[in-house]
């Protein structure tokens, strides 16, 4: 079993900063790309940013200039600094992780429990 636990979530002003960071832990071999999404009420999930085992990333347009993933492989962990908060950003967040399981096993998708960003004055 692998398990993703987020943390960082919170309130926040406008023009604010948060970090988020999600720990995988559980029967892991390797983890493949790791990536942040969110939903807001109402809306699909999607894409923030993701980072591939060897560090290249993707952002979504609107996190480009504002947000930074990075991650740490020997800590299983994926981390998302979050600056120039808007209240466009508030939504659910959700950590995405490719783990293989075994040598013999492909990437499998796993995910958090999700961590609620609230951008408001």
């Amino acid at each position: 079993q692998v398990q993703l636990v987020e943390s960082g979530g919170g309130l926040v002003q406008p023009g604010g900063s948060l970090r988020l960071s999600c720990a995988a832990s559980g029967s892991i071999f390797r983890i493949n790309d790791m990536g942040w999404y969110r939903q807001a009420p109402g809306k699909e999930r999607e894409l923030v940013a993701s980072i591939t085992r060897g560090g290249s990333i993707n952002y979504a347009d609107s996190a480009k200039g504002r947000f930074t993933i990075s991650r740490d492989n020997a800590k299983n962990t994926v981390y998302l600094q979050m600056n120039s908060l808007k209240a466009e950003d508030t939504a659910v967040y959700y950590c995405n992780a490719g783990v293989r399981r075994k040598t013999w096993t492909v990437a499998e998708d796993y995910w958090g429990q999700g961590t609620p960003v609230t951008v408001s004055s």
